[in-house]
C-alpha cells in the first residue's frame, strides 16, 4: 500500500493484511503500557498533514490519536484560516505545502477524486478520509474489521445497507469491499434514495425495511445527508422515520442474532430509534466507531512504517 485513496485500488490481500494489523493494535491497546511502548515510538520521525475541508469528529479525531499512538507529529491545516479565503487556488496551496516535507497527507474534500488531485500533486502517501460521495475507504476497512470481529468471518454474511445511500460514499465504499470480500448487500432504501447497483451480482435493492431486512446477519442505518439531497427527495424526519426508521419491530426481521451498526453521525428516531441505538445486546455502534483507532493506526503502519 503506497496510498489509500478507494477500495477499487485494495486487493483482496491488501485488505486481510489491514484487518490482522488492526487486531493487532486492538488487542495491543488492551495490554500494558509497557507493552505498548514498544510500538509508541515507530513513526516517531513522520510528521503526518491533515487537511479537513468537512466537518468530521470520528474520522480526524481517530486519525490524529493514531499518529499520536504511533508517535507521529500531527500538522492540522484549517481551510478557514488558510489562503484559500484569500483567493488562492487549491492548487497553488498544494504545490505551496508539498515543498515542506511531509511524510503523509490526509485528506476529506467534497469534490469527487479530490484525493487523486491531491496525490498528483504530493511527493508522499495521501490517504483518503472522504471524498465527496464516492468513497471512504478507512471507514469500509473498519466496518469491515468490526463484522468479521463480531461475526468471526465477512464471506457468507448477508448485510443490509439502509437510508440514504445514494448520496453516502461510506455506502459506496461497504458495497465495494465486503462485495470482494464475499459477503452479500441488500440495499434499502426509498426510490429518490437508490443508486443504480445492476453492475452488482452481490447486491439486492429493495424500498422496505420489511422486504430487505429478511435473513441479514447485520443492519447497516445511514443517515440522511441533506447537504447534498434536494429536498424534496425525501419526507419530513417523522415520515421518514415511520417508513424507513429502524424499530425493535424491524429488527426483529433480522436474524435473530443480527447486529447492528451505523458509521455516524446519528440522527436518533430518524433513520433509527433510541432503544435500537442503545440496545445492549444487538447494538454494536460505538463498538464500530471505536475500531476507528486500531484501523487507522494499521493503516499509518502498512503505508508509512519501514517495516513494510
Amino acid at each position: 500500500m503506497k496510498n489509500l485513496l478507494d477500495i477499487e485500488s485494495l486487493n483482496i490481500e491488501d485488505i486481510k493484511l489491514v484487518l490482522k494489523r488492526a487486531d493487532f493494535y486492538k488487542n495491543l491497546l488492551k495490554s500494558d503500557k509497557s507493552e505498548q511502548k514498544k510500538y509508541t515510538n515507530i513513526l516517531s520521525d513522520r510528521v503526518i498533514l491533515t487537511m479537513f475541508f468537512e466537518n468530521s469528529t470520528r474520522t480526524l479525531t481517530s486519525f490524529q490519536m493514531a499518529a499520536y499512538r504511533l508517535g507521529a507529529k500531527i500538522v492540522n491545516w484549517d481551510v478557514s484560516s488558510s489562503s484559500l479565503s484569500k483567493g488562492e487556488t487549491f492548487s497553488d496551496t498544494l504545490r505551496c505545502i508539498s515543498g515542506y516535507g511531509f511524510d503523509a497527507v490526509v485528506v476529506r474534500h467534497h469534490e469527487f477524486k479530490a484525493p487523486y488531485t491531491v496525490q498528483n500533486s504530493m511527493e508522499c502517501p495521501v490517504i483518503n478520509a472522504g471524498d465527496s460521495w464516492r468513497a471512504h475507504p478507512s471507514q469500509a476497512l473498519l466496518d469491515a474489521y468490526t463484522l468479521k470481529s463480531l461475526k468471526g468471518r465477512i464471506e457468507g454474511l448477508k448485510v443490509a445497507i439502509c437510508g440514504d445511500v445514494i448520496h453516502s460514499r461510506v455506502a459506496n465504499s461497504n458495497i465495494e469491499l465486503l462485495g470482494k470480500m464475499g459477503a452479500d448487500i441488500h440495499i434499502i432504501a426509498p426510490p429518490a434514495l437508490c443508486p443504480d447497483v445492476s453492475k452488482y451480482a452481490h447486491v439486492t435493492s429493495f424500498d422496505t425495511l420489511e422486504e430487505g431486512l429478511v435473513g441479514c446477519d447485520a443492519v447497516m442505518m445511514l443517515r440522511n445527508q441533506k447537504e447534498r439531497m434536494e429536498a424534496a427527495d425525501i419526507p419530513d424526519d417523522a415520515q421518514y422515520f415511520r417508513d424507513y426508521g429502524l424499530t425493535q419491530e424491524r429488527l426483529s426481521i433480522a436474524k435473530s442474532d443480527a447486529i447492528v451498526l451505523q458509521p455516524g453521525p446519528m440522527n436518533r428516531n430518524v433513520e433509527i430509534a433510541d432503544d435500537v441505538v442503545d440496545d445492549p445486546i444487538k447494538s454494536k455502534i460505538f463498538e464500530q466507531m471505536a475500531n476507528g483507532l486500531p484501523v487507522r493506526m494499521a493503516i499509518f503502519d502498512l503505508i508509512l512504517s519501514e517495516e513494510y
